[in-house]
């Protein structure tokens, strides 16, 4: 509103108003200035994106540089414990290895000494005075040690003697019965010949090998074995 003073040498006064009525006025006269206020709004988004945007980068790389010497310090951990972990996973597949190969070793000793253990029984069980003249395997029977265990031939033998005593083909008989290795200790036959005028017992026994308890089982290294 434009006002003139018809008065001269007076002093225009101010019109009186409210300070609110003044900020309007002010708005009014910058928005006369302004032909397109909305890209002053849109320059004060941007302006805040831009500050904001701002302070979330300055804030990420503070806290990237706070956690680069933990990072790093994974990164060393996770090599040396991949490298760690691979060298144990050798380790255990040459252990795996090396258990099955010494699980072999045992199946085949199992059955590879089995006469040694049969003759040593035999022989540590002849009385004074009485002597073997045969010792025959017979046709093997199936034998079965547990439900789990798949079954396997029994080894058997028939063995010939002859005594001066009969109380003597009595304790034979007992210490075969009393072997760890020996099982089914059977007498088929027993009879009396005379040989140069003297008389003699004759004897047949049929006797069952047996894989003897593992407590009543004595094992040396092979090297102290081979060394002796």
């Amino acid at each position: 509103m434009i006002t003139i003073n018809l008065k001269p040498g007076a002093k225009r006064q101010a019109p009186k108003g409210s300070a609110l009525a003044g900020l309007r006025e002010q708005f009014r006269v910058i928005g006369e200035r302004v032909r397109q206020p909305g890209l002053v709004l849109a320059g004060g988004a941007w302006l805040v994106v831009v500050l904001v945007i701002g302070g979330l980068y300055l804030r990420s790389q503070s806290r990237v540089h706070t956690l680069q010497p933990k990072v790093d310090r994974a990164v060393d951990d996770y090599r040396r414990y991949k490298t760690f972990v691979t060298m144990k996973h050798r380790e255990e597949g040459v252990r795996d290895s090396i258990l099955a190969q010494i699980g072999t070793i045992s199946a085949v000793d199992q059955d590879r000494y089995t006469w040694s253990h049969i003759l040593d029984e035999i022989a540590g069980a002849v009385p004074n005075f009485t002597w073997l003249t045969t010792i025959v395997p017979v046709a093997p029977s199936v034998a079965m040690t547990d439900a789990d265990t798949v079954a396997v031939p029994a080894v058997s033998v028939m063995i010939t003697g002859q005594t001066n005593d009969l109380q003597n083909y009595t304790a034979f008989l007992r210490r075969l019965g009393e072997s760890h290795w020996l099982t089914g200790v059977v007498p088929i036959k027993t009879e009396t010949v005379i040989d140069k005028n003297r008389p003699i017992t004759t004897f047949t026994v049929q006797a069952t090998f047996m894989r003897a308890d593992s407590s009543r089982i004595q094992t040396v290294p092979i090297l102290d074995a081979t060394g002796r």
